[in-house]
C-alpha cells in the first residue's frame, strides 16, 4: 500500500517528552503551514479528490468523526492525572477504521479492538440523538450513567447500534464473532427470527500482534473449515495493522505474507491512513462479505501513535528519529491535506473544527467527573448474575408442549415418564429430547455428539429426532464449540455445547471465564449469552481413562463469577436439573455449566449387584428443582452427616452402610447437586444439628469444593463439630488401577468415620 502524502515534519518540541502534546501541536502546524494548491470544491455527492470512491459529504463525516476519536484520547491522556478518567488506551493512529463503521450498517454486529473510537464516532451517525461524546466520556469516567457498562470498565459498546462490549480485546473475541456470523445464517435453516436483518454480517476487528494468538489462529482456522465446504459465515476479520504490539514490532509483510494466500479466507487490503484512497477498499471488503457469506479479511493500514496506553513513554524504548517518523503518518495529518488539496476546507475551517472538538470533549469529561460513579457492593455486581425465582421456577414447570411430546416420542406409553427405572444416561437423554420437544431454539453441538450420538451414547437419537440443523457435529475445538454457543445466543437462540471431557473445557476455558459469563456484567446486562454447557466430568471410569478422561479439576468453573454449575448423581435429579438450568439460561440469561459424572452413567446398582437401587423414574413433565436444592438421604440422622456429590453420593451410601454397622451411628448424606453457587444457608442447616461432619470431595484437596463446604460451616458458627475431609491427592491422575489412589475411596471414608470415633 502507498505511503499517505504527508510531508516530513519536524516535531514541535524535539526537548518534549509528552508526545501526545506534540502530536496535538503537530496538526496544527501541520495545517498552518500547508502550502499545496487548493483544487474546486466538490459537492457532496462529488468524489472528495479525483479516482476516490469517498464522496464529499462522506469524508467530511469521516473526518469529523477522526476528530472526535482524537481529542477522546487527548482529553483522557490530560484528565488521567487529575483522577477524572480512568483509561488511557487509544486510538491514535487508529482513526482510519472509521470507514469499516462508514461501509457497514448500525445492525451488523460488532465486536471491536479497543482502538476503535473513529469507529464508534462514525457508528453513532447511523441512528439520530446519540452523542458518541458523551457517551464516551462517562465510559472514560467510569459513570454509572455510562450507557454502556454502567461504569464498570471503559468499553466500546452500544446496544442501539450493536455493538457488544469487549474488555481487552487481545484475541478472546474472535470466536465469538465468528460464531454469530454462522448464527444468522443459522437462524434461517431452523426458522428462528432473528433480531437483526438477515443480510446482516459480523465485524470483528484486532490488531496486527493479536493475529499471531491461538485464539485468533482458531478462528481463521474454522472460518476456512467452514468456507471449505462451502457453509456461509459472514464475519469480517479486520485486522488493524499498526505494525507493533506494544514493544514487540511485528515484522514487515508478515500480515500480508500469512494472509493474502491462505485458501478460503478471501483477502482485502486497504490504506487506513488515507480516507480518499483506502475508502473504496474497504466498501469492496464489505460488499464482498455480505454478498457471498464467506469470511472475509481486510487488512486495514493504520499506525499507533502516541504510545500503547498513557503509561507507555515511547521515548525511553524507541529512538527520537523514529518517533518522529511513526508521527509523520499520523492520519489527521493526510485527512487535513485531503480538506484542504479539494477545496472542501480552508485552513481556519479546519483549525475552528479542531478546537471545538477539542472543547466538545473536555466539556463532556468534566460533566461526566461530575457524575455518580459505582458506589456500592450491589451496584457492582448487580448485572452479574440476574436471577428471578417464580419466572425461572413457571418456566422450568411450563408444560405446553404436550402434543410435540407426544410426536417425538411416539405415544403416550413410549413417553419416558411411563418407562420403567433407568439409569443416568439414559435419563439425560430423555430429559435432551424432551427439551428439545419444548425449546425449537435449542441446538446441540460438538465432537461426535450426531450420528454417533456422543461417545456415552447420551445425544443418541437426537439428530434423527430433530434433524442436523439442530444437532451437529463441529471441528475438534472446544474454543470453536464455544464461540459459536456466544454466536447462537446472541441471535437469540438457546445453545447445548458439549464439551466432550472436562480436561478438554481447560483448552477452551476463556471463552467462558474472560467472553460469556462477562458479558451481562460488562454491559450492564444489555447482552447476554445464554447458553447451557454439558461436559462429561469427574473420575472412577474403569477400563478407560487417565488424566484426559477422569479430570476432577472443578475450581477453574468454581472460578467464574457469575457462572452456574449443577452436578447430579442420579438420573432423576440430571432430567429436573437441565430443566433448571435451561430456565435460567432461557429467563435470566445465565451461563450454566452441567457436569455429568462419567463413571454414573450406566450405573444401575448401588449396594450389591442386580439390586437396581440406582435406577430412577423419569420426573414428570412440570417437575424441576430450583436453584440450591440439595437432597438428603437420611434426614434426622445426626451421629454423622457426610457432604458430597457426584460419584461421591452412592460411593457415601454405601460407606454409610458399614459406619453404622461399626459405630451404630445414624448417618445423613447429604448431596449438594449445585456447586457454584453453593447453598450455604443449605449447607448450614445441615450442619446445625450435625454431631460429626464428614466431607467427601472428589476434587482435588487444594482445588475442589470442599474448602467452600468448610467455610460455609465454620462460618455458621460449627466450627465445634468434628469434622474431617476425604478429598482427591494434588495430582493428575494416572492411567489404569493406580487413578483409584489419588481419588476418594470408601474405604478412605470409613477410615475418616473411623478418626472421628476416636475423638
Amino acid at each position: 500500500m502507498a505511503s499517505p502524502t504527508v510531508p516530513t515534519l519536524i516535531p514541535a518540541r524535539m526537548r518534549g517528552l509528552n508526545r501526545a502534546e506534540i502530536c496535538d501541536v503537530n496538526f496544527s502546524e501541520f495545517v498552518r503551514g500547508w502550502e499545496g494548491r487548493a483544487g474546486r470544491a466538490p459537492g457532496d455527492d462529488e468524489a472528495v479528490l479525483s479516482g476516490s470512491a469517498l464522496d464529499a459529504r462522506g469524508f467530511r463525516e469521516l473526518f469529523e468523526s477522526q476528530l472526535i476519536s482524537r481529542h477522546l484520547d487527548l482529553m483522557a491522556r490530560v484528565l488521567r492525572v487529575q483522577n477524572k478518567v480512568f483509561y488511557t488506551i487509544g486510538s491514535s493512529g487508529h482513526e482510519g477504521n472509521a470507514m469499516v463503521a462508514r461501509a457497514t450498517r448500525h445492525t451488523d454486529p460488532a465486536f471491536l479492538h479497543y482502538r476503535s473510537g473513529g469507529f464508534m464516532a462514525e457508528r453513532f451517525r447511523k441512528l439520530p440523538g446519540m452523542d458518541p461524546v458523551m457517551d464516551s466520556a462517562l465510559s472514560f469516567a467510569a459513570s454509572k450513567d455510562d450507557p454502556a457498562s454502567g461504569g464498570r470498565h471503559k468499553v466500546w459498546g452500544s446496544r442501539p447500534l450493536w455493538v457488544l462490549p469487549q474488555t481487552s480485546t487481545i484475541a478472546s473475541h474472535l470466536p465469538k464473532a465468528f460464531g454469530t456470523a454462522v448464527a444468522i445464517e443459522q437462524a434461517r435453516r431452523i426458522g428462528h427470527p432473528l433480531p437483526v436483518p438477515g443480510d446482516s454480517i459480523a465485524i470483528c476487528s484486532f490488531g496486527d500482534a493479536s493475529s499471531n494468538h491461538a485464539t485468533a489462529q482458531t478462528a481463521f482456522n474454522v472460518a476456512a473449515w467452514t468456507a471449505y465446504q462451502r457453509l456461509p459465515a459472514p464475519v469480517l476479520f479486520v485486522c488493524e495493522d499498526n505494525g507493533i504490539g506494544i514493544s514487540v514490532k511485528t515484522p514487515d509483510g508478515w500480515i500480508a505474507r500469512n494472509f493474502s494466500q491462505r485458501p478460503d479466507l478471501d483477502y482485502f487490503a486497504a490504506d487506513g491512513l488515507d480516507l480518499a484512497a483506502g475508502y473504496g477498499d474497504v466498501q469492496r471488503a464489505v460488499e464482498h462479505c455480505r454478498r457471498t457469506r464467506r469470511p472475509t479479511f481486510l487488512h486495514l493500514r493504520t499506525t499507533r501513535i502516541m504510545g500503547h496506553a498513557g503509561t507507555d513513554f515511547e521515548i525511553e524504548w524507541r529512538s527520537i528519529e523514529e518517533l518522529c517518523a511513526v508521527e509523520a503518518t499520523d492520519p489527521l495529518l493526510r485527512s487535513a491535506a485531503i480538506a484542504l488539496e479539494s477545496g472542501l476546507m480552508s485552513k481556519d475551517d479546519i483549525l475552528d473544527l479542531y478546537e471545538a472538538t477539542r472543547a466538545k470533549c473536555f466539556a463532556a469529561a468534566e460533566d461526566a467527573d461530575r457524575r455518580p460513579r459505582l458506589d456500592s457492593l450491589a451496584d457492582v455486581m448487580a448485572p452479574l448474575a440476574p436471577y428471578t425465582p417464580d419466572a425461572v421456577r413457571a418456566e422450568a414447570a411450563r408444560t405446553d408442549y404436550a402434543d410435540r411430546r407426544l410426536e417425538v416420542f411416539g405415544s403416550e406409553a413410549k413417553l419416558p415418564e411411563n418407562q420403567p427405572p433407568k439409569h443416568l444416561a439414559i435419563q439425560i437423554n430423555q430429559a435432551l429430547h424432551d427439551l428439545f420437544a419444548k425449546y425449537p431454539e435449542v441446538l446441540l453441538f460438538g465432537e461426535d455428539v450426531a450420528q454417533k450420538g456422543g461417545v456415552y451414547t447420551v445425544t443418541k437419537g437426537l439428530q434423527k429426532a430433530f434433524g442436523p440443523r439442530r444437532v451437529f457435529n463441529t471441528l475438534l475445538d472446544e474454543t470453536v464449540i464455544l464461540g459459536l454457543a456466544q454466536g447462537y445466543a446472541n441471535m437469540g437462540m438457546l445453545p447445548m455445547p458439549e464439551i466432550q471431557y472436562l480436561a478438554y473445557f481447560h483448552n477452551a476455558c476463556d471463552q467462558i471465564r474472560g467472553e460469556a459469563a462477562s458479558l451481562q456484567f460488562f454491559s450492564n446486562n444489555q447482552y447476554r449469552n445464554p447458553m447451557v454447557m454439558r461436559i462429561a466430568s469427574l473420575g472412577y471410569q474403569r477400563g478407560f481413562g487417565g488424566h484426559f478422561h477422569n479430570d476432577n479439576s472443578i475450581t477453574a468453573l468454581r472460578d467464574i463469577p457469575g457462572l452456574v454449575v449443577g452436578c447430579p448423581s442420579r438420573g432423576d435429579d440430571a432430567v429436573t436439573m437441565l430443566r433448571t438450568l435451561m430456565a435460567l439460561a432461557k429467563v435470566d440469561g445465565r451461563v450454566c455449566a452441567f457436569l455429568e459424572p462419567i463413571a454414573l452413567y450406566m450405573t444401575k446398582d448401588l449396594h450389591e449387584a442386580g439390586d437396581g437401587g440406582w435406577l430412577t423414574e423419569f420426573p414428570a413433565p412440570g417437575e424441576a428443582m430450583a436453584l440450591g436444592e440439595g437432597r438428603v438421604y437420611g434426614e434426622g440422622n445426626d451421629d454423622l452427616v457426610v457432604f458430597t456429590y457426584g460419584n461421591g453420593v452412592p460411593m457415601s451410601l454405601r460407606a454409610a452402610r458399614a459406619i453404622e454397622a461399626r459405630h451404630g451411628w445414624k448417618v445423613r448424606v447429604v448431596d449438594l447437586r449445585w456447586l457454584v453457587p453453593l447453598n450455604e444457608d443449605f449447607i448450614r442447616e445441615q450442619a446445625a444439628t450435625a454431631k460429626r461432619i464428614l466431607i467427601v470431595d472428589e476434587g482435588r484437596r487444594s482445588a475442589g469444593v470442599g474448602e467452600g463446604i468448610v467455610t460455609a460451616v465454620i462460618e455458621g458458627g460449627y466450627a465445634a463439630r468434628p469434622f474431617l475431609r476425604v478429598t482427591g491427592a494434588d495430582t493428575f491422575t494416572p492411567l489404569a488401577g493406580a487413578a483409584f489412589l489419588v481419588i476418594p475411596s470408601e474405604e478412605e471414608i470409613l477410615a475418616a468415620a473411623d478418626r472421628l470415633a476416636a475423638t
